[in-house]
């Protein structure tokens, strides 16, 4: 082994980047980026009433208009009204899988649209008793969280099936409509499929162009973010982005067209963005100082050549960046792939398909694998299923023993904010669902007053559902005062209601609801993410460890296909980790215990991107027998520790000449965790002096009684 900054260690790795030439691996030694502040849920009012970042989806917004209009007006004109307020929920499929493929998307929306028809089912046969109609729509939201939440849904998640469900329950007919029922939903779900799928035949690969770009566009995020305290909530966004990318890219490679050459260039652009996303953590974790602006500029130009060719900026934009470098520094190496990505992205078509274009995974992940492994008894999927479960059919229970003629509202606002995640985001939605009801009622009320025709009734639902979709992500408060009316409106065609009772009763069944939603997250399974938390930080560390030891193994070569299934999975438990971290500081009251470790997750986290890094390389440089002996020690012990919740004995660490910020990682890992120890031993001290003084104040109590 010998200094990196004096002897060439490896070259590019043609799995990523399939041309030549590109810098070598030269890491500095003694740098290490600052770590950001951790992530805080807080219930404040910038939480409840505050815009969060990204754009208005008016694209949603227009299409979920128009199918609840369409299918409102259809289904009313040849069944009815009640009929159609069905129908307009069961065009709800539009709500789904909004980013996917469209090949992939006509599947997927078919099965949500089945999923519609079952619930209607369900709803109308539990019609006849109340009591079973609130355990019957406790039973699907819990099914559909699962089923959502394991085969990665897009949202709104179990919401519509859980209204689709509770609107059945009140449509009248009883057992003889089912099978009309079941149909009005299917048509409605037929509309928003038609509606969804519109843009197929002009755009057909629109969605996983719009993918590559946005990962384009969060590189250039993360690049801005270089020697700035938000880096490691960047790093996190750009890998959830080239991850979706990949995901989307992938559900895209339908049979007849990845032969062609048009499929060839976006495998090679998903490769490119891959490559510049660890080129880019490179640079981020061993900088102090920002990068220049150019180079996010033209990563930013790089996500409008996605799409348009005839817009890629000029590879020579980046040459005064590299004017002063080592030609093997880590900047360099950023600023060739940028380069080499734009001379790939100039072209519409790419006849290449050397090695590096392949992609070595399954277009379609196993459905059995999904299902079974969400219920597993480490997954959060089934807790967060049962929970659903429990809360929203406890909720219509008491709903309907505290006399509610509308139970069924309970049972969709609990369901609303229990989407929510963890506590402290449960109690802010809570919050935002009641407020919000309070001022849309008035709304909905007020249009009920004056008593509208049909099909001004459409027209209003139909808008109201737009601007819901428009907001919705923004804030969720605002969303709610704009699906109040809907709802309203929808409900009164459904079941005609005096005016009055109906908007008294909705604001009722909202705050119960939303009070049961928060009840639900603190009693049960309140602790699962916080304690899920150190065995995802194991699962990284152990799938950090078996990529380094492949790279640096002498003996074994590192396939193409093994170095992705290495760099999939690794990616895949470094996102896991910190999405884990993000619902465990919201848990209560374990977010105490929780909030030390987020120094271990920023390690973790940064020792498997470097891991990553290494997984770039082709003829990396290797180590003894013994280096990889020892460190096989350092990551079981490291492992070892966390699971046990002690401090590590580390003891000295192999030198790794060649991936010195590896060593610096770990050391800094061994570092967090006796911090967390000590954190955590300190506050079971004094939660044990708590308690006895506590015991001496009863004791006393008890011994002033008797006097």
């Amino acid at each position: 082994m010998t200094d990196q900054g004096t002897t060439e260690s490896g070259k590019a790795d043609p799995e990523p980047d399939p041309a030549a030439g590109v810098p070598e691996w030269n890491p500095p030694t003694r740098m290490r980026a600052e770590v950001a502040d951790r992530p805080r849920h807080k219930v404040d009012l910038k939480a409840l009433f505050g815009l969060a970042s990204g754009g208005w989806a008016w694209t949603t917004a227009a299409k979920a208009a128009i199918a609840m209009g369409t299918s409102f007006t259809v289904a009313a004109l040849l069944f009815g009204p009640p009929a159609g307020a069905l129908a307009a929920l069961g065009s709800m499929t539009v709500l789904y899988e909004k980013n996917t493929p469209y090949a992939y998307r006509a599947v997927a929306l078919a099965v949500v649209g089945l999923g519609f028809v079952a619930s209607v089912a369900v709803g109308s046969l539990a019609s006849l008793n109340p009591w079973a109609a609130a355990v019957a729509i406790g039973a699907v939201a819990g099914i559909a969280t699962w089923l959502c939440q394991a085969l990665r849904a897009d949202k709104p998640g179990p919401l519509f099936f859980v209204m689709v469900c509770a609107i059945s329950t009140i449509a009248p007919g009883g057992i003889a409509a089912v099978p009309l029922h079941a149909g009005v939903a299917a048509l409605g779900a037929a509309v928003g499929w038609a509606v969804s799928m519109a843009g197929a035949p002009v755009r057909s690969r629109h969605p996983e162009n719009r993918a590559l770009a946005d990962a384009f566009r969060k590189l250039a995020e993360l690049l801005r973010a270089v020697g700035t305290p938000d880096l490691d909530h960047v790093q996190h966004e750009a890998s959830l982005a080239v991850a979706e990318a990949w995901r989307l890219v992938l559900l895209g490679q339908t049979r007849g067209y990845r032969d062609t050459a048009q499929a060839a260039r976006m495998r090679a652009l998903l490769r490119w963005v891959s490559d510049i996303h660890l080129a880019a953590t490179d640079v981020s974790l061993a900088r102090r100082t920002p990068l220049p602006e150019e180079a996010a500029a033209f990563a930013d130009d790089l996500a409008v050549a996605v799409g348009k060719p005839e817009r890629c900026p000029d590879p020579a934009r980046l040459d005064p960046l590299r004017k002063g470098l080592r030609p093997r520094s880590l900047e360099s190496r950023l600023y060739s792939r940028l380069s080499r990505t734009a001379q790939a992205a100039r072209k519409p078509t790419h006849a290449d398909e050397s090695r590096g274009l392949e992609l070595y995974d399954q277009r379609r992940p196993s459905l059995g694998d999904a299902l079974r492994s969400s219920l597993s008894r480490d997954s959060l999927v089934r807790p967060t299923a049962l929970r659903m479960g429990i809360s929203v059919a406890v909720a219509g229970l008491l709903a309907l023993a505290l006399g509610f003629d509308r139970f069924y509202w309970v049972s969709i606002s609990a369901t609303s904010v229990l989407q929510a995640g963890n506590v402290v985001l449960t109690v802010n939605r809570s919050a935002q669902r009641a407020l919000g009801t309070l001022i849309g009622v008035v709304l909905g009320a007020g249009i009920l007053m004056l008593h509208p025709p049909l099909a001004a009734v459409i027209v209003c639902a139909a808008l109201f559902q737009g601007l819901t979709q428009l907001v919705v992500a923004r804030n969720f408060f605002y969303a709610s005062i704009l699906m109040t009316p809907m709802a309203l409106l929808t409900a009164s065609i459904a079941a005609p209601y005096p005016v009055e009772a109906l908007a008294e009763s909705r604001v009722v069944d909202t705050v119960l609801g939303a009070v049961v939603g928060m009840a639900g997250a603190l009693l049960l399974w309140r602790r699962a993410s916080a304690s899920r938390l150190p065995q995802v930080i194991i699962e990284v560390l152990d799938r950090t460890r078996a990529s380094v030891l492949a790279v640096l193994d002498p003996d074994t070569r590192l396939t193409p296909e093994r170095r992705y299934v290495l760099r999939r999975d690794l990616r895949a438990a470094l996102i896991s980790l910190r999405a884990v971290y993000d619902s465990a500081i919201g848990d209560v009251p374990r977010a105490d215990t929780t909030q030390p470790l987020w120094p271990v997750v920023v390690a973790t986290q940064r020792a498997g991107y470097l891991a990553l890094s290494t997984l770039a390389l082709e003829d990396p440089p290797t180590a003894s027998q013994i280096t990889l002996q020892r460190l096989d020690l350092a990551f079981t012990e490291l492992m070892a520790a966390m699971r046990e919740r002690r401090t590590p004995r580390l003891g000295a660490l192999p030198r790794l000449v060649d991936y010195p910020r590896i060593n610096m990682e770990l050391r800094v890992l061994s570092s967090s965790m006796r911090t967390a120890v000590a954190e955590d031993e300190r506050a079971a001290a004094l939660e044990q002096e708590r308690r006895a003084q506590r015991e001496q104040r009863r004791a006393r109590e008890e011994a002033d009684a008797d006097l």
